[in-house]
């Protein structure tokens, strides 16, 4: 199955580079590219692509805020920043704002098709410098609501970084009551994206801190 990129970044000439480099796999299509946020969450809703690979600073929109929107109104497509800022406010502001994965731009071109295969497949993404600092920086909610049996189960494998279908074929259960159930999490941890959800499992011993 085609996972399909849409790219977004105020320089033509990463997009051009990133563009000619995804489409060398015959696993990837570029649909659409966009020069700040706003262009980006228009694309989301006309293309309904599976993964934005988005830049954070950018004008008109900048890329954490059009991250929130993205995920808020087209929960279906994944976020990557992929970004040469690695400050702890980018990287606190893009998970919480729902990214599934922070990359640096320097990311060996491997690593950044491995992760982009990766998140289209529901699973956290985080550069080791990113995951460092989020660990320090992501607060666990106060008094989450209690996680069911089930969900929990699922927050543990979700902290492992297994996909959706690995969740569901371990827990023998179907992969849209997987997705039902990592909602339902979210909610009730009251954070936006996987990302925070498997920090939050780590720091409260359910996964492996990095």
């Amino acid at each position: 199955m085609t996972i399909r990129i849409v790219i977004a970044d105020d320089h033509a000439v990463v997009r051009q580079g990133l563009k000619m480099f995804l489409l060398d796999d015959p696993e990837f299509d570029v649909i659409g590219e966009a020069q700040n946020g706003a262009e980006a969450l228009k694309l989301a809703h006309d293309l309904k692509p599976d993964v934005i690979l988005m830049d954070l600073l950018m004008p008109v929109m900048d890329g954490i805020t059009a991250i929130g929107h993205v995920r808020r109104e087209c929960p279906e497509t994944e976020v990557i920043a992929l970004t040469s800022v690695l400050e702890d406010a980018s990287v606190v502001g893009a998970v919480r704002a729902g990214a599934i994965g922070y990359l640096l731009k320097d990311t060996q071109a491997d690593e950044l098709i491995r992760s982009i295969k990766a998140a289209a497949n529901g699973q956290v993404q985080l550069s080791p410098q990113a995951a460092a600092r989020l660990v320090r920086e992501v607060r666990a909610p106060e008094s989450p609501e209690s996680l069911t049996e089930r969900e929990t189960d699922v927050l543990r494998l979700l902290a492992q970084g297994k996909a959706n279908k690995e969740i569901a074929r371990a827990l023998i259960i179907g992969e849209n009551t997987v997705k039902t159930h990592v909602s339902s999490i979210l909610l009730k941890l009251g954070v936006q994206s996987r990302t925070q959800a498997a920090l939050y499992a780590r720091q409260i011993g359910l996964g492996p801190l990095d």
